[in-house]
């Protein structure tokens, strides 16, 4: 694991005991998706976007094909951020069939991915299009493999007369980040840009909570700084 040595001081938050010199250790996010059309793919890339914004996160962008011949990366991650579009109120087939293949590459062979940080993304055509179902598919994978859970962190938004389609959370999710693309639009315009910032916003959100958890495992000496 990388380290990344900071001054850290009380005035930043710090306990007295990791005043000065201290190295923190760095932390890999992958984010493993699966796009039909390519809409899906730009909420990816924008997440990737925000975990690469945090200081000492490494981002690893992995379709679900590639996932599958590369189990070894993702044990080594400390976060995955899942993603896929919704298709008739579920995940698309193919991320479906990497949450089936994990079971047998990943959960027969020990409980890999235990306490690693998980989060969702999806996208469909419609503004509601029960994103929601996707969200709770992804997040109840990630219990069944005994990881934590990072929901988006954002109050809704455009849900008055001062709401606007380019605030963050246009469409008021909270269990993840949700985007819609028309379907009449292909991905070079689709999703907009209020839902890119907002799955970046997730990004980063879950890299700043993987580094959390492992400067916290430094501290109570759970795993070593490097």
């Amino acid at each position: 694991m990388s380290v990344h040595t900071v001054q850290r001081t009380a005035q930043q938050g710090a306990p007295p005991a990791m005043s000065g010199e201290a190295p923190l250790p760095g932390v890999r996010v992958a984010v493993v998706y699966h796009s039909g059309h390519g809409h899906t793919g730009r909420q990816a890339e924008a997440v990737r976007a925000g975990v690469q914004q945090v200081e000492g996160a490494e981002a690893l962008l992995l379709t679900v094909e590639e996932a599958q011949a590369r189990w070894g990366d993702l044990a080594s991650a400390d976060a995955i951020v899942f993603g896929a579009p919704t298709y008739m109120a579920s995940a698309s087939a193919a991320f479906k069939a990497f949450q089936e293949a994990s079971s047998r590459a990943v959960m027969a062979r020990g409980f890999g991915w235990k306490d690693k940080v998980a989060a969702g993304f999806t996208n469909s055509g419609s503004r509601s299009g029960d994103k929601l179902a996707t969200l709770i598919q992804i997040a109840l994978f990630a219990a069944q493999h005994g990881m934590h859970w990072v929901n988006l962190g954002l109050p809704p938004a455009n849900n008055s007369t001062k709401g606007s389609e380019e605030d963050l959370n246009r469409l008021g999710f909270w269990l993840g980040a949700g985007a819609q693309s028309n379907v009449d639009q292909g991905p070079d315009v689709a999703p907009p840009g209020a839902d890119l910032r907002t799955a970046e916003h997730l990004g980063r959100r879950v890299a700043e909570v993987a580094r959390q958890l492992a400067c916290g495992r430094v501290v109570i000496g759970q795993a070593p700084a490097g």
